[in-house]
C-alpha cells in the first residue's frame, strides 16, 4: 500500500512539472491538437486511403474495426476504469486543483483514471499500424496518439499515470481488434498478397497514399502552430 501512494505522489510531483507553462503560444497549441475536430481532415483522408487500397466490402471492415476500436477503448477508460476507481481529474481534485494551471477554464469531468484521449488515439495507432505494416506510418502514427495525449497533461486534466495506463489499454484494444480483423479476413476474403515491389506497404498499400495521410497529418500539427501564434498574438494585447 506504501507502494502504491508513493507511486501516486511521484505522478502529482510529475504533473506538476509538466502542466502548463507561462507561454500563451503553447496554451493555443495544446488546446488545437487536444479537440477531437482538428483532427477531422486526417480522418477523410484516412478512410479515402483505406478504400483506395481495399474493395469495399473489406472496407467497410476496416472501418467497422476503427469503430470498435474506439469504441471498447472509451467504454473501458469512460464506463468501467473512471467510476470504478474514481481518481479526480488533477484539475478537480481538492487538494491540487489550485495548483494546476488550466487553459480556458477547462477543467473536464469529475474523475480521470484512465484518460479517454489517449485510450482511443492509441487504439487507432495501434490497430492503424499492424493493418498497413510500414515503419514509417507506425511512428507517424504514435508520435499523433502522443501530443494529444500528452497536452490533457499540459491542460490539467490527466495525470501522466492516466495518460500511460489509457495508452496501455489503447494498444491493448488495438492489438485485440486487429486479431479479430486478420480472423474476418481469413474467414470472408482472399489473403491479401505479399507485395514485393518498393511502392507498397507490406500489406499493400501504396507508399503514395501513405505520404498523403503524413502530409495531411503534418499540415494539421502546421494549422495547430499557426492556432498557437494567433493566440500569443491576440491575448497579449
Amino acid at each position: 500500500m506504501a507502494d502504491i501512494q508513493q507511486l501516486i505522489e511521484a505522478d502529482k510531483a510529475l504533473l506538476l512539472s509538466l502542466n502548463g507553462s507561462d507561454s500563451l503560444f503553447w496554451d493555443g497549441f495544446m488546446w488545437t491538437v487536444t479537440d477531437t475536430r482538428t483532427w477531422i481532415p486526417a480522418l477523410v483522408v484516412l478512410l479515402y486511403v483505406i478504400f483506395k487500397n481495399n474493395r469495399i466490402p473489406q472496407g467497410l471492415v476496416i472501418v467497422l474495426m476503427f469503430a470498435l476500436s474506439v469504441t471498447l477503448a472509451d467504454q473501458i477508460a469512460s464506463g468501467i476504469c473512471k467510476p470504478y476507481f474514481a481518481r479526480f481529474r488533477p484539475a478537480q481534485d481538492p487538494e491540487l486543483m489550485y495548483m494546476v494551471q488550466t487553459v480556458n477554464g477547462y477543467r473536464g469531468g469529475l474523475y480521470g483514471f484512465i484518460s479517454s484521449h489517449a485510450a482511443n488515439t492509441f487504439a487507432v495507432a495501434m490497430f492503424a499500424s499492424l493493418l498497413v505494416r510500414y515503419l514509417p506510418f507506425t511512428c507517424m502514427m504514435f508520435l499523433w496518439a502522443l501530443i494529444p495525449s500528452y497536452s490533457r497533461i499540459y491542460l490539467g486534466v490527466h495525470y501522466p499515470g492516466d495518460i500511460l495506463c489509457g495508452a496501455v489499454e489503447g494498444m491493448l484494444v488495438g492489438t485485440l481488434v486487429y486479431f479479430l480483423y486478420a480472423y474476418l479476413c481469413k474467414r470472408f476474403f482472399d489473403d491479401s498478397p505479399q507485395y514485393i515491389s518498393t511502392q507498397y506497404t507490406a500489406s499493400g498499400y501504396t507508399k503514395d497514399d501513405i505520404f498523403l495521410l503524413h502530409a495531411t497529418l503534418l499540415l494539421t500539427y502546421f494549422y495547430a502552430v499557426i492556432k498557437g501564434m494567433a493566440a500569443a498574438k491576440f491575448l497579449n494585447f
